[in-house]
């Protein structure tokens, strides 16, 4: 009965419970497990499972047997399972991190649709007048190049050792990355990067060369957007002409032409594998500085290229067993005082620009290298015997156009350009500008001065042998430089006579008008020296030195030409000839008569300032004009440096090349005012004067030629005038 009465005050259950048909008329209001709140899983948490009865007082259910019904094990997810479960959940979590924190940096950068690549800062290629390279200027260091223009095995280089899946990814590399990260975790160091040649280009183009995290970032976002935006060749060349390669050198141009001396379209596979290693690590592989270093990477290019197929095994063992080696150094070379010079006049011809433009001149490679030799094989023969450190040479066709121009010794130890900006006193080869200014006031080269001591007021000038000739030709006072003559015609003149004159003639450093200016007192630079000179060998017309002829956009369109220009007559055609007439004689008896050179007609002026300082010579034939400026950049003096030897002898030796294979040309109206032959055998005899006179031109202490007395010179012996002009040289 008790047990009837349990089962009547049971749980009510609205179901028939499984397996069981409901008695007709009856009502079973008990609840099953799953009508319970939770269902099976909050009666698993009761005592194992076990459903109780109210009836019992919690005994556990019996089968119909009377057994025990077994309780339910409880369910648990497997390990695998739940971890896989956490991979996911936490890989979801670092999709949404890693979204926000690109979404954060993306908003730093500028919108997508106003991104463009940068404009890249023009390159200034400066050309000889033959067409070749000089030098370039502006911040690249090379002009821009078409991938087209290049040999397929030097892009090919870039791609198989910096990112040889270039062509397959989008513009980020997951495989690149984890092999680098492999490689890295293997080697000691860090033995790759993983950054495409698309997210160097991005870093290139618009970030700075900072490294972090948030860079990387960014420079991946960039990459995509110039995968989307250029295609593959497009990104290739531009990366090709921005990359930075060292010495100053952006773009695989300048590259080429900096440590090969050539194009990059004519570089050797050798060296385009060189190129290709040297983007790595451009200060430590730059093959000037480190050669074997730079000759090991090239082998890995070519292992590389080798590898991926671009270029047959046999090339490769042709340019391995032939290495490529830098070209001599360019940047110490002369020519770059070409180019500073086209750069300070440059604004002067065209305006602003924003692409590369092409600078053609007037010099003449030939000639720049034949002065180049002749200016420091001088100086190192003989610059330490004369104290001698430095020297400019400027030469010039009549017309002003430059030929060669040499502004120091060595353009790596110094880029000051003596030859346009060094402002120096010119001595006596300044006295032209007063014989020209007597000769437009009715003398001649045959009117007489005296030579004797003159004083002005405490100022006393001498003669650079101390000694005096008396009454003397203009001519020969001219060729002998005579201290006394020149100060006399200057005031003759006037001292604002002498400035105006030279001033007419392109002069244009500040002239100081008082009695010296006639011993050549006020500085001046070689450049202004040798222009004025130019109007006495074309004939009379002033003359404006220039270097640039053209100047063309990288499309071929002229932006500016040489023109007709000038400063029109500045001399009347016979005061210029008078005036070439009596420089002449400069080479027939002066003191340059160690430069003549057989068959031309040359005429020039030696100089050498007050106590040795500065030593000048300026010549020239009627087709080029040349200048040779020699001295220390502190104003120390030299060792009895004159005008009449080491300037000459530079002078000589370069005209001697310049002038060879040219038809001699006659100085213009020179003939009518030349010196009769007899005359000039008489005068060459009596030039030096004998032993006691040669000592007194050598250890004088006024820097002017030695004019001895005539009747005295014809009383020497020859031989000993020649073995002193031998042995020290016959100076002003």
């Amino acid at each position: 009965m008790a047990n009837g009465r349990g089962r009547d005050r049971g749980e009510p259950n609205f179901d028939v419970p499984e397996g069981r048909v409901a008695a007709p008329g009856t009502l079973d209001l008990r609840l099953s497990r799953q009508d319970r709140a939770g269902g099976g899983v909050a009666a698993s948490g009761r005592d194992g499972g076990a459903k109780r009865g109210s009836g019992n007082g919690g005994a556990p259910k019996r089968g119909p047997a009377g057994s025990p019904v077994r309780k339910p094990k409880k369910r648990r997810g497997s390990l695998l399972g739940r971890l896989v479960y956490g991979c996911v959940v936490l890989g979801l979590w670092a999709v949404i991190g890693i979204a926000g924190l690109v979404a954060y940096h993306a908003s730093q950068l500028p919108p997508i649709d106003q991104l463009a690549v940068p404009k890249r800062p023009p390159n200034i290629a400066i050309l000889a007048s033959d067409g070749s390279l000089m030098a370039n200027r502006g911040e690249t260091g090379g002009r821009v190049v078409s991938i087209k223009e290049l040999p397929t095995y030097l892009p090919r280089a870039f791609v198989a050792i910096e990112d040889r899946r270039f062509y397959s990814h989008f513009g980020v590399d997951p495989v690149g990355i984890a092999r680098a990260v492999a490689q890295n975790l293997t080697r000691r160091g860090v033995a790759q990067g993983g950054s495409t040649l698309t997210q160097q280009l991005a870093k290139n183009l618009f970030l700075t060369p900072e490294r972090s995290a948030s860079r990387k970032i960014q420079e991946a976002i960039l990459a995509l957007w110039l995968e989307h935006t250029y295609s593959k060749d497009e990104i290739l060349e531009l990366y090709l002409n921005r990359v930075y390669f060292g010495a100053g050198a952006y773009g695989v141009e300048a590259a080429a032409q900096r440590y090969f001396g050539k194009p990059a379209k004519s570089v050797s596979l050798a060296e385009a594998a060189m190129l290709g290693g040297l983007v790595q690590a451009p200060s430590r592989l730059a093959p000037n500085r480190n050669l074997p270093a730079a000759q090991a990477r090239a082998a890995q290019v070519l292992a590389a290229m080798q590898e991926l197929g671009f270029v047959p095994a046999q090339d490769v063992k042709v340019a391995l067993a032939q290495p490529a080696k830098p070209a001599g150094s360019r940047g110490g070379g002369s020519a770059n005082y070409v180019a500073d010079l086209v750069m300070d006049v440059l604004d002067d011809f065209v305006g602003k620009f924003e692409s590369d433009i092409v600078v053609q001149t007037t010099v003449d490679t030939s000639l720049q290298a034949t002065a180049e030799r002749a200016l420091t094989d001088e100086l190192n023969k003989q610059g330490t015997r004369y104290n001698v450190h430095q020297g400019a040479l400027v030469s010039m066709k009549p017309d002003g156009a430059i030929r060669a121009l040499i502004g120091g010794r060595d353009y790596a130890q110094s880029q000051f350009n003596r030859a346009t900006t060094a402002k120096r006193q010119p001595g006596s080869s300044f006295k032209p500008f007063v014989y020209l200014a007597a000769v437009e006031r009715g003398a001649t080269p045959d009117s007489v001065r005296e030579d004797a001591p003159i004083k002005i007021g405490n100022w006393q000038p001498e003669n650079y042998s101390h000694r005096y000739e008396g009454p003397v030709t203009l001519r020969s006072a001219l060729a002998q430089s005579l201290n006394t003559v020149a100060v006399r015609l200057g005031q003759e003149v006037g001292p604002k006579a002498v400035v105006q004159t030279a001033q007419r003639l392109g002069i244009s450093s500040p002239l100081q008008a008082n009695g010296s200016i006639a011993l050549g007192t006020s500085e001046v630079t070689p450049l202004e020296m040798v222009g004025a000179y130019g109007a006495f060998a074309n004939g009379g017309t002033g003359v404006i030195p220039y270097v640039i002829a053209t100047v063309k956009s990288a499309d071929g369109k002229v932006l500016y030409r040489r023109g007709e220009g000038g400063l029109g007559r500045v001399i009347d055609p016979n005061a210029v000839g008078m005036m070439n007439a009596m420089m002449h004689e400069t080479f027939v008896s002066g003191t340059a008569r160690k430069g003549d050179i057989a068959g031309w007609d040359l005429a020039g002026k030696t100089g050498t300032s007050q106590d040795f300082r500065d030593a000048w010579f300026i010549g020239y034939s009627g087709t080029l004009v040349t200048g040779v400026w020699l001295g220390n950049d502190d104003g120390e003096p030299t060792k009895k440096a004159s005008g009449g030897n080491l300037p000459v002898e530079i002078w000589k030796t370069y005209m001697s090349v310049a002038l060879k294979g040219q038809t001699p040309v006659p100085l213009p109206g020179m003939n009518r005012w030349r010196k009769a032959p007899e005359a000039a055998t008489t005068a060459s005899v009596a030039t030096a004067g004998g032993p006691e006179e040669i000592l007194g031109q050598i250890f004088g202490t006024n820097p002017q030629p030695a004019q001895p007395q005539p009747r005295r010179r014809q009383a020497q012996p020859q031989d000993d005038r020649n073995f002193f002009e031998k042995l020290f040289g016959v100076g002003e």
